[in-house]
């Protein structure tokens, strides 16, 4: 059975996980949505495809460019999962 200690260290592992592994894909999104809305700004062209699609476009080359790092950060998380090292079971 397991305590509250590890319940918590398993939840806390998991939420630092998602974090790091959703990190560089929306920091792409939010760097092209600033840009966007800058350049949205300055030219007064205020289409909401205008805005979208190039966000979509970038973090979609951003998730192909970064999954062997993400892929590899997965399987460590599931090798210490199943090793049971977050707290030790």
């Amino acid at each position: 059975m397991m305590d509250m200690t590890t319940a918590l260290d398993i939840g806390r592992e998991a939420l630092l996980t998602t974090l790091v592994i959703a990190g560089p894909i929306l920091g792409i999104g939010i760097l092209v949505g600033l840009s966007i809305a800058l350049l949205q700004t300055l030219t007064q062209i205020q289409d909401q495809t205008f805005s979208i699609v190039p966000k979509i476009v970038a973090m979609f080359g951003a998730a192909i460019f970064f999954v062997p790092w993400l892929a590899n950060r997965l399987v460590e998380y599931a090798q210490e999962m199943f090793a049971g090292g977050f707290g030790g079971t």
